[in-house]
């Protein structure tokens, strides 16, 4: 049976810079998947609701190719 003084002994085994580029990984890739999730179409439900002030607002270029 493992105890929880085990199981922290275990967790400290990891190198700090291992474990410090998961949790900014981690950390970027949620501050990212807002930034696009805010930018991209309404899902349904939410097409009248404001964007927040600190989302940068991106221009789509319309044109297609023809």
């Amino acid at each position: 049976m493992h105890t929880p003084l085990d199981i922290l002994a275990a967790a400290n085994a990891l190198p700090f810079s291992f474990t410090t580029v998961y949790v900014v990984g981690f950390i970027a890739a949620v501050v990212f998947g807002s930034l696009a999730w805010y930018n991209s179409k309404r899902p349904p439900g939410w097409e009248d609701k404001e964007r927040p002030d600190f989302i940068p607002d991106l221009k789509q270029d319309d044109k297609k190719d023809e």
